[in-house]
């Protein structure tokens, strides 16, 4: 072979002989497969025979590396490079033999469909010498053409057949001479005719092959289902370069396809439910809970969602296990809320809709299984048109397929979803059925969560306030305002307390008190301290011995709780009061002139740590102060220091407001949002000026 041969003369002289590149049964003839980068991937036992490497030993090479030392290696890239861009390209290379010695071959090249990435080459390689003696009978093109599993068809330009091997054949279920002389609608109407023949045009028209693309449809071969080939088309030129035709090579990737769709879809649902999973139940409330699973699978699943649970759910009351006679439900979801005409006709939120025995609703919540109608038409309403013309509305609207997936939760089942596609949505099949169910099944937790919370968080409100003073009836020379604000309902309601005792010789105790925890057990333990502190308080107790009882009653619980106490017992003739600090936010006074401060105290440890001394303070406050005591939920607020808020309250403290004007003001400007904890707040108004004034005792006090 001449090193300066150009490549024209190459791929000319070969293609008279090897046509297709195969000459089976008449010499043996390697296969090889290389990747889209060149290198080899398959080598199969004819190619080790011919050139004697083992697989093992060129697999991952590139195939331009077995070109001969002496050869112009630039000639064979050239060649490879062509077939690489979508030719398919015929010619004869000089190959490196194992053993050393140089090896005259004819080779044919041609792309293999590698869907959005670049193709990959199947390379067939025989003996040039033994092609040469074989080329007159044309036995290349016909034995690869007869023998090829890959479909083969050869167009004129009028994109008329002129031949397809039996492959093909197979494939399309037509035979030879039903394809010769027509075209490709002529002989596969159910298939994309047109788009094919737009695709052979280009290739005609700019000499571009053009490659994987699919043709779908359904051919005489298998009439009652689709398929999918991949069909790779290249232009066939005379030796001036002028087209003479198409030359067509189709796989049948069906299988392919559906194992791509079905990862896709796979892929898909677990996205939807990893998407579910941070989307519903942000919060503890039912109707949220509810709306956000129907947003969820709306349009992803569903055009259309409602979710209705059963009444006693809504209401708070735990469900049943049976649902004799059938069943009330309320509507808590529905996407999408406006925009859609179904979504219109069908119940609006907060509707409770009741349900016979033998209506599907009702099924699917007794059974706990789905219920699925694939192709939804009349026959399929029948039953429920008797008593409604809303299935029959819903069909004229194009919903053509419906299932409803039933709220499991806890060994009980709360409530059921049901979905519909509408227009040319592709209908429910099992795989969606059971997309429905583990989404209905995560949303069933998060309203069951819910509900048990909203009872949880009721019941501890109940029980706190039950337990706080309903009517205070301070003793004379005291004015008492009093507030109390539970938590938010993103937090659970505390043990928040105050009381005021009247003791003997007109003297009354201020206490106020806040258990550590939340919900009903901290709500039980603060009415447990409250009863104590009220029989402890009424035997006259030195405050430091009533405080070492209440550790003891702490320490009597079975999960034994911290908590921190103020107790300050006043004589409101006089001034003079006696506080005892466990722990708690120091209490302020606001002078007779309007001048607020905090007052200094020791600040002891919570109830319950024991071990630890508490020490009452001696504090004088002139006729007419007011004494201000809260606990932590005032104060405290996330992102802000401490100090910060106490000298905010001493600021909002200072000045002459009425009583329950200053309980206002405190909690509109230091909790003006929902609160993320309990709030006890108790002002008193220790004696008066004018009572001072009249006893003799304000100037002996100053």
């Amino acid at each position: 072979m001449s090193d300066d041969m150009p490549i024209e003369e190459l791929t000319g002289g070969a293609g008279a002989a090897s046509g297709a590149g195969g000459w089976l049964g008449v010499l043996p003839v390697a296969l090889v497969a290389t990747g889209a980068d060149g290198r080899i991937v398959r080598w199969d036992p004819v190619a080790q025979e011919l050139l004697g490497y083992r697989a093992s030993e060129v697999v991952g090479r590139h195939v331009v590396e077995l070109m001969h030392p002496g050869a112009d290696r630039s000639l064979g890239s050239s060649l490879w490079e062509a077939a690489a861009a979508g030719h398919g390209v015929m010619g004869v290379v000089t190959a490196w033999h194992r053993d050393g010695h140089p090896l005259e071959l004819e080779i044919w090249a041609c792309p293999v469909p590698g869907g959005d990435r670049s193709p990959g080459m199947l390379v067939f390689a025989a003996d040039a010498s033994g092609a040469r003696r074989v080329r007159g009978a044309s036995a290349v093109w016909d034995g690869l053409f007869a023998r090829s599993p890959v479909g083969i068809a050869v167009f004129d330009t009028q994109l008329r057949f002129l031949q397809v091997n039996p492959a093909l054949q197979l494939m399309n279920g037509v035979q030879q001479a039903a394809h010769v002389g027509r075209r490709l609608a002529q002989v596969l109407p159910e298939v994309n005719t047109g788009e094919m023949e737009e695709a052979m045009h280009q290739v005609l028209e700019n000499g571009e092959a053009v490659l994987d693309f699919r043709r779908i449809g359904r051919t005489p071969a298998d009439p009652d289902h689709d398929r999918v080939w991949s069909c790779s088309f290249v232009r066939l030129e005379d030796a001036h370069g002028l087209p003479i035709g198409v030359t067509a090579s189709i796989i049948d990737i069906t299988a392919q396809q559906q194992v791509e769709a079905e990862a896709a879809a796979s892929r898909g649902r677990l996205a939807l439910l990893n998407e579910a999973s941070v989307r519903i139940g942000t919060t503890l409330e039912l109707e949220r809970t509810a709306q956000e699973l129907a947003e969820v699978a709306v349009p992803h699943l569903a055009d259309v969602v409602i979710v209705d649970v059963l009444e006693t759910v809504a209401a708070g009351v735990t469900p049943g296990t049976g649902l004799v006679g059938g069943a009330t439900l309320r509507r808590l979801g529905k996407a999408p809320l406006s925009g859609s005409p179904v979504a219109d006709v069908l119940a609006p939120l907060g509707r409770t809709l009741s349900f016979p025995a033998a209506a599907p609703y009702t099924q699917a919540l007794v059974q706990r299984q789905p219920f699925l109608i694939a192709h939804l038409d009349t026959r399929a309403v029948a039953a429920a048109a008797r008593h409604t013309d809303k299935p029959e509305r819903l069909l004229r609207m194009g919903v053509h397929s419906f299932m409803m997936a039933p709220m499991p939760a806890r060994g009980v089942v709360l409530g059921v979803v049901s979905f519909c596609r509408v227009g040319t949505a592709r209908p429910f099949d099992s795989a969606d059925v059971a997309l429905a169910c583990d989404l209905a099944a995560r949303a069933a937790v998060c309203v069951d969560n819910a509900r048990m919370y909203s009872r949880e968080h009721d019941t501890a409100v109940i029980l706190q306030r039950s337990m706080l003073p309903q009517h205070v009836t301070p003793p004379p020379g005291i004015d008492i305002a009093h507030r109390y604000l539970s938590a938010s309902d993103v937090n659970e309601v505390g043990g928040d307390w105050y009381d005021v005792i009247a003791l003997p010789d007109g003297k009354v105790a201020l206490l106020i008190g806040d258990v550590m925890g939340h919900g009903t057990a901290a709500a039980a333990v603060m009415g447990r301290l409250s009863s104590s502190v009220r029989a402890l308080a009424r035997l006259d107790l030195p405050a430091v011995e009533l405080l070492h009882h209440l550790e003891a009653a702490l320490a009597d619980l079975s999960d034994p709780l911290l908590a921190t106490f103020l107790y300050a017992v006043c004589d409101p003739r006089t001034g003079h009061c006696q506080v005892t600090r466990a722990g708690h936010p120091p209490p302020a006074v606001v002078a007779p002139d309007g001048t607020a401060h905090l007052l200094q105290l020791p600040a002891g440890a919570p109830l319950g740590v024991g071990g630890i001394d508490f020490i009452t303070t001696e504090v004088a406050m002139a006729p007419g102060s007011l004494l201000v005591l809260y606990t932590d939920g005032l104060v405290e607020a996330r992102g802000r220091d401490i100090d910060e808020r106490l000298a905010e309250l001493t600021h909002l403290l200072t000045g002459t407001t009425p009583l329950a004007d200053l309980c206002d003001t405190l909690l509109t400007h230091l909790a003006p949002a929902s609160a993320d904890d309990d709030i006890a707040l108790l002002i008193a108004r220790i004696g008066s000026p004018e009572a001072a004034v009249a006893d003799g005792t304000e100037s002996k006090d100053r």
